[in-house]
C-alpha cells in the first residue's frame, strides 16, 4: 500500500505541473495585453522599490561607507541600535508617541471631512476638496507655522499673548523641548488630508443608491445604521488605501521636524527613527547602520498595516 502510494504521488507531481504550466499559458493568452500594460510599473517597482529594499536588508548585516567594500558583521549593527545607542531609543519612543497619536486621528478627519464635503453641492464640495487638500501639497506649508510660532514678539501668537497680557515675554517655541511635540503633531494634523482624503472622497462618491434604499427595507432607521452597515462595508479599499497612507506619513515623518526645530531638535524632543536614519545615511555615510535602522522602520510600518487590516475586516461584518 505504501509503495502504490508513493507511486502514485510521483504520477501526479508532473501532471500538477503540467496543468499549472498550461494554466499560465492560458493566463498569458488571455490577459496579455493587460499584462503588457502592467509591465513598466512592475519594473519599476522591482527596480526603485523591491531591490532597494532588499540591498537595504543585506547591507545592514555590515560595515559599509561607500568607499571601500562592505565587512560582514552580523548583528552587531543592531545589537548596536537597540542596546547602545540612547539617540535611537528616543526617536523610536518620539516615533511611536507621535503615530499613535496623528495616525489615528488624522485617519478619522480625513473620514469625517470627506463625510461632511460629501454632502454638499457639487460646485462647493470641489471648492472644499481644494481648500482641504491645498496645504498637503503647498510645498511652503512649513513657512506659515514658523511665523506663526516665532519665538520674537513678530510671530504671530507670541504678539497676541504679549497684546492680551497672557505672557510677559515671547515663548521660545522652537527653542523649548516641551512645546516641540505638540506643535509637530498640530501641523502633521494640519498637513494629513492629503491622498487618502481623497480617496475617501472618491469612496463616497462612487457608492450605489441602490444599497441606501435595500437598507431602508431591510430596517436600517438613520445614517449611523446607513454609515456603519453600508457606507463603510463598501468603502474598504479606499478605508485601506488611506489607512496604509496616514500610516506611511505618521512614522516617516522627518521633513516637518526639520523645517521647524532644525537638527537636531533641543534635548532630541523632535527626533525620530527617519531623522537618525539620515543623520547616518545623508550626513555620515555609515550605511550599514543606517539600512538597520531602515530594515527596523520597514518591519514596524509593516506590523502597523497588518494590524490596521485586520481591524477594518470587521468594519461592518
Amino acid at each position: 500500500m505504501a509503495k502504490q502510494k508513493v507511486e502514485k504521488v510521483k504520477t501526479e507531481a508532473p501532471k500538477k505541473r503540467k496543468l499549472q504550466s498550461m494554466e499560465w499559458k492560458n493566463a498569458w493568452k488571455l490577459h496579455k495585453e493587460k499584462y503588457l500594460l502592467v509591465l513598466p510599473f512592475a519594473l519599476i517597482f522591482l527596480l526603485f522599490t523591491a531591490l532597494p529594499v532588499a540591498v537595504s536588508m543585506v547591507l545592514s548585516f555590515t560595515n559599509f561607507n561607500m568607499l571601500q567594500i562592505p565587512d560582514f558583521i552580523a548583528l552587531e549593527n543592531y545589537i548596536n541600535l537597540i542596546v547602545f545607542d540612547d539617540i535611537f531609543l528616543i526617536a523610536v519612543k518620539n516615533t511611536l508617541f507621535f503615530a499613535i497619536v496623528t495616525g489615528p486621528v488624522s485617519y478619522l478627519m480625513c473620514f469625517v471631512f470627506a463625510w461632511i464635503i460629501n454632502e454638499l453641492p457639487p460646485k462647493v464640495r470641489a471648492v472644499m476638496v481644494c481648500v482641504f487638500y491645498a496645504p498637503s501639497i503647498s510645498g511652503n506649508a512649513f513657512v506659515i507655522w514658523k511665523l506663526l510660532f516665532s519665538s520674537d514678539m513678530y510671530g504671530y501668537i507670541n504678539a497676541y499673548l504679549l497684546k492680551w497680557n497672557i505672557i510677559s515675554s515671547p515663548i521660545l517655541w522652537f527653542e523649548t523641548a516641551e512645546y516641540i511635540m505638540p506643535i509637530l503633531i498640530i501641523v502633521q494634523l494640519w498637513l494629513s488630508l492629503g491622498v487618502g482624503f481623497l480617496s475617501f472622497v472618491a469612496g463616497l462618491q462612487s457608492q450605489d443608491m441602490a444599497l441606501y434604499e435595500a437598507g431602508a427595507i431591510d430596517g436600517i432607521k438613520n445614517r449611523w445604521q446607513e454609515l456603519w452597515y453600508i457606507t463603510l462595508p463598501s468603502m474598504k479599499p479606499q478605508l485601506m488605501f488611506g489607512a496604509v497612507m496616514q500610516i506611511t506619513s505618521s512614522f516617516g515623518v522627518a521633513g516637518i521636524a526639520d523645517a521647524l526645530v532644525g537638527f537636531p531638535s533641543v534635548d532630541y524632543a523632535g527626533h525620530f527613527i527617519l531623522n537618525h536614519l539620515n543623520d547616518y545615511g545623508g550626513l555620515r555615510y555609515e550605511m550599514g547602520y543606517a539600512s538597520a535602522i531602515a530594515v527596523i522602520l520597514f518591519f514596524v510600518m509593516i506590523f502597523a498595516n497588518i494590524l490596521v487590516q485586520k481591524v477594518l475586516r470587521k468594519v461592518g461584518s
